[in-house]
């Protein structure tokens, strides 16, 4: 029942392609947490840990100057505390949920590899 109503909570917050996405990403073991706050906007699926957020957007963002300058602006600000933001058409979680997860996974597993080698060693997710 928790687990019920924390879904229920984060309906409110979130669209169903962004659930969608997460539970996805969460079932082939990447942490991701879903509407995390980073002190400046929500982010629809962040991966701290491997500094990446990912927003899952609607076709409103393609077609709206004043909405595609502000998402440029989120993916500054960001970008300037050292996270790549991916931005996902949620098209393509709705048509392409499973090949979308895996090229997320290993890209993230594909960037953990390179920062291995600089760093100590990352777990693959």
């Amino acid at each position: 029942m928790p687990h019920q109503k924390w879904v229920k909570q984060q309906e409110l917050a979130s669209t169903v392609s962004a659930m969608s996405l997460y539970f996805a990403l969460k079932e082939r073991g990447v942490p991701a947490q879903l509407e995390k706050f980073d002190g400046y906007k929500h982010i629809d699926i962040a991966i701290p840990q491997a500094k990446v957020n990912i927003e899952v957007d609607g076709g409103h963002h393609n077609y709206s100057d004043k909405q595609a300058l502000s998402d440029l602006k989120r993916t500054y600000h960001s970008f300037l505390k050292g996270y790549l933001t991916l931005r996902i058409p949620n098209s393509l979680v709705k048509y392409h949920l499973d090949d979308t997860a895996d090229h997320i996974t290993e890209m993230l597993n594909i960037n953990r590899e390179r920062v291995a080698r600089t760093k100590s060693t990352f777990k693959r997710f």
